[in-house]
Parts: structure tokens; C-alpha cells; sequence
């Protein structure tokens, strides 16, 4: 990991050299990674013991940003998974489900079940300056990390920089927005906390 620290920072160093990489390693029209790459993949993802990745996943996963999925998890069909600008890390005996789209930098922790159609996105466009069009702005990055032991429902959204803490639900259709303590139960848009599990020492 330290190596790759310091060839990124080398290369943003050498802005020239960067943007060369990067059109090499990305196809810039599909925002995805060239198809020469992608048969790499095997070579740079980490992927644990009896884990599984269905055909259909969509993997954006180019080799300067970390990619790992953890033993017995697995990534269901039509799903995406884009760690171009942040690593995307999964935990053990975890299940991302149908037609879910991971944007990193986000941590997955253990014994995590992820419903159909949920957004987990630490990536945001940047749009302030309103003499520039929003695709010239870049973009922007807040780590999301989701603990051990969580249920996210159908189609919730994950918003950039939020922390979802450990044995915690979150509703089907919530808009998570900001963190949430362990074992709590949140739902709406934006979400709120309607419940604090019990039982707890």
C-alpha cells in the first residue's frame, strides 16, 4: 500500500505523465477501464476464499486503487463496483445484492447483507462555480464505512462521508445522509433514527 501511496503522489508530481496513465488505464468516453485491463483484473483484485463475483458485475476496478472481497462474500448480478477514485474494501461472509452500485473510497464490514438496488457512493460532482459546467468541476470524495453486522434495505441510498455503525437497519428507501450510531434502526429521506435496538450491556 505504501508503494502505491507514493507512485500517486509521484504522479501528481507530473501532472503530463498522470494524465497519460490514466488515458491508458481508462477509457474516457465509459468512464471505465480499458478491456486490456480488465483481463488483468484477476492479477490485482483481491478476492477471498470461496467468494464470488457474478458474470453480469459491472467492475470498474482499475489497479492503482485497492479492490478486496472478503472470504465467502459475494457480489450479486448487474451490480457495479468503481473503485477509481478510492479503494473499495468488503469484510467476510458479506452479500452485496441485485443491481447495487458501490463507489469508492467505502469500507464494508463483516456479516453485512445489502438488499436490491442500494447507492453506496463516497464520490460527489463538484458544481460551485457557476461559470464552469459541472462536467469541467471534478469531482469530490468523503470515505463512507459501513460496520459489521448491518441490513440495508431496498433501493436506500449511502451518502458521501456517512458511518454506519455496527448491528445497525437501515429502512428500504432511506436516504442516509449523515451517520449512524450503532444499533439503531433508521428509515425516511433523510434518514432519522426510529429505533435503538435493546438488550445492549
Amino acid at each position: 500500500m505504501k508503494d502505491k501511496e507514493s507512485i500517486r503522489d509521484g504522479l501528481k508530481k507530473s501532472p503530463a505523465l498522470k494524465k497519460w496513465l490514466d488515458w491508458l488505464i481508462m477509457n474516457q468516453r465509459d468512464a471505465r477501464p480499458r478491456w486490456y485491463i480488465r483481463l488483468l483484473a484477476p492479477l490485482y483484485q483481491h478476492r477471498g476464499r470461496h467468494s464470488k463475483i457474478y458474470g453480469s458485475v459491472r467492475m470498474d476496478t482499475p489497479p492503482y486503487r485497492r479492490f478486496s472481497l472478503g472470504r465467502k462474500s459475494v457480489v450479486e448480478s448487474f451490480s457495479c463496483i468503481n473503485n477509481a477514485v478510492g479503494d473499495v474494501v468488503i469484510g467476510d461472509h458479506t452479500r452485496i445484492g441485485l443491481h447495487n452500485t458501490i463507489i469508492g473510497p467505502v469500507t464494508i464490514g463483516s456479516h453485512v447483507n445489502l438488499a436490491q438496488g442500494i447507492t453506496v457512493t463516497a464520490l460527489n460532482h463538484n458544481f460551485d462555480e457557476v461559470d464552469k459546467r459541472i462536467d469541467e468541476q471534478g469531482v469530490s470524495t468523503k470515505p463512507v464505512v459501513i460496520e459489521d453486522d448491518i441490513w440495508i434495505g431496498a433501493n436506500a441510498a449511502i451518502m458521501p462521508g456517512v458511518t454506519v455503525g455496527r448491528h445497525s437497519v437501515v429502512a428500504a428507501g432511506a436516504v442516509v445522509t449523515r451517520d449512524v450510531p450503532p444499533y439503531s434502526v433508521v428509515a425516511g429521506v433523510p434518514a432519522k433514527i426510529i429505533k435503538k435496538l435493546k438488550g445492549l450491556s
